[in-house]
């Protein structure tokens, strides 16, 4: 099984830009994603990366937030430009080694992380 430890979480004003971190220990993965959830929200799936790189995102994110992984270093990023209040959220990284596609399902994930928090303030 995959560990997963997210970092990067904090406090932002609107407009402004965070980079998530996740780094990987344990079993190898495949394809990781990441997804928020808000308070009283279902968890949301927003950006997915295979092994090679292949990339998919939610609209919501799509043109603001990057995902990307640097497997020399086990660590899985995303890069959230142009923060708006509305994805003031706590934000998990997922990964999982049975697939190697783009997911945003939360069913196909079988490790997670334990959530670092965003707050962007208007």
């Amino acid at each position: 099984r995959v560990v997963l430890v997210e970092s990067g979480g904090g406090s932002v004003q609107a407009g402004g830009s965070l980079r998530l971190s996740c780094s990987q220990s344990g079993a190898t993965y495949n394809s990781a994603s990441w997804f928020r959830q808000a308070p009283g929200k279902e968890r949301e799936g927003l950006a997915a990366i295979t092994s090679a790189g292949r990339t998919y995102y939610a609209d919501s994110v799509k043109g603001r937030f990057t995902i990307s992984r640097d497997n020399a270093k086990n660590t899985l990023y995303l890069q959230m430009n142009s923060l708006k209040p509305e994805d003031t959220a706590m934000y998990y990284c997922a990964a999982d080694s049975r697939h190697d596609y783009c997911s945003l399902r939360t069913d196909d994930f079988n490790s997670w992380g334990q959530g670092t928090e965003v707050t962007v303030s208007s």
